[in-house]
């Protein structure tokens, strides 16, 4: 099967030089998510290149004091997404970030309603690709890709999916990988105890239950490694259940026996925080329930910061840690996690193996390589329009 396009393989177009303007649709902090983030650091990125960047942000109902946003969707609102859609065509490239959880309507299709109004060209990036779509989710992504110039992935099975069951035209379909922040610096002073660390938004779905539990098998590990768990509960998990996510976790760390081992951190740390704390790490933790799991900012924050990685058999992680950057064990496997966890920890040779792979994969990863991507792909989805007129 052919390879995915990608901005370096397309046409090049030498006569189409100014500046691109993008215009993005998407959360942004104050807002706390990935997709959040992941705008922040692509629009930051764009702007060091040389890009004006417009972000309209899906509003949640607290203020961003950010200059960088020109309009804020209010979902449910025709007026808004007008508006919002105005915002857009002032520029000359439209990137909608796409997550069924973030806009108007049955799985987010209000999307369509600014989509629908836009006459400049569109990229659309998407977050997720369901493996097993409902009928609805199915129609809608379909949709939205049918639209857009192009459609941006993060993964080769998420391109590959998109190609498949949504009948996505392989030509419309680049890959782009997940940016992050590369260390300026390798290595982090590490404390007397190795940490395993895993860092997100907590709610249900995390698969923190498998290391808590894999803890009490570790304890004769040298130094007596530690599980290190950071972040905040996730603003919707927390609005429906509070703590009681965290408080069970912490519950089932004292029932094993290894409360000593295992500590949580509330914040949401930012960038600069983060990227110090994942060089502290032995290595990093991706134990989630998902089996379709196509994007995860977390895996790539990792392997840029060149730690090794024991994930579960999420797609995306058996696409990156194929390489050797870390090791992906069966969602049913305990032992195996165990096992994993047990061999980076006390086999220095095979831990410094993985990290140093991390580090190849990295300069791809970060954010100044990704921003290039879209700018080259902003200037092709432009010329190509403008041929057509």
């Amino acid at each position: 099967m052919p390879a995915l396009d990608s901005p370096s393989r397309s046409s090049a177009h030498p006569r189409f030089r100014h500046t691109t303007r993008f215009g993005v649709l998407s959360t942004y902090p104050p807002t706390v998510c990935g997709l959040a983030r992941f705008t922040a650091g692509l629009s930051s990125a764009l702007s060091v290149l040389g890009s004006e960047v417009g972000v309209v942000r899906v509003a949640d109902g607290s203020p961003s004091e950010s200059g960088r946003v020109v309009a804020e969707l209010v979902n449910g609102s025709v007026c808004s997404v007008a508006a919002c859609t105005d915002s857009l065509n002032d520029c000359d490239v439209a990137v909608i970030q796409h997550e069924y959880g973030i806009y108007g309507g049955v799985d987010g299709a209000e999307v369509l309603d600014i989509i629908d109004g836009l006459r400049v060209p569109v990229i659309v990036v998407a977050h997720t690709v369901p493996k097993t779509p409902t009928p609805h989710q199915l129609w809608v992504l379909g949709t939205i890709a049918s639209k857009a110039d192009r459609v941006v992935v993060m993964s080769e099975t998420a391109g590959e999916r998109l190609c498949g069951d949504y009948a996505v035209g392989r030509g419309k379909v680049v890959m782009i990988p997940h940016g992050a922040t590369v260390p300026r610096v390798s290595g982090a002073k590490r404390g007397s105890r190795p940490t395993i660390l895993t860092w997100g938004l907590l709610g249900p779905g995390k698969g923190l239950e498998r290391v808590i539990d894999a803890m009490s098998a570790l304890r004769d590990v040298p130094d007596r490694p530690r599980y290190l768990v950071v972040g905040q509960t996730h603003p919707k998990v927390f609005a429906a259940t509070g703590e009681a996510y965290r408080e069970s976790l912490i519950e089932r760390a004292r029932q094993n026996g290894v409360a000593d081992s295992v500590s949580f951190d509330a914040r949401y740390h930012g960038v600069a925080a983060l990227t110090t704390l994942i060089q502290s790490a032995a290595v990093v933790a991706l134990p989630y329930d998902s089996v379709e799991q196509v994007t995860s900012g977390v895996l790539v924050d990792a392997i840029a910061g060149g730690r090794p990685v024991v994930a579960t058999a999420f797609p995306h992680a058996v696409e990156m840690l194929s390489g050797g950057a870390g090791i992906v064990v069966g969602h049913d496997d305990p032992a195996a996690l165990v096992s994993a966890l047990r061999r980076v920890l006390t086999q220095p040779r095979l831990a410094g193996t993985m990290a140093a792979e991390a580090r190849r994969l990295a300069p791809q990863l970060a954010w100044p390589a990704v921003a290039g991507a879209y700018a080259q792909l902003g200037q092709v989805v432009l010329a190509e329009r403008r041929a057509r007129v």
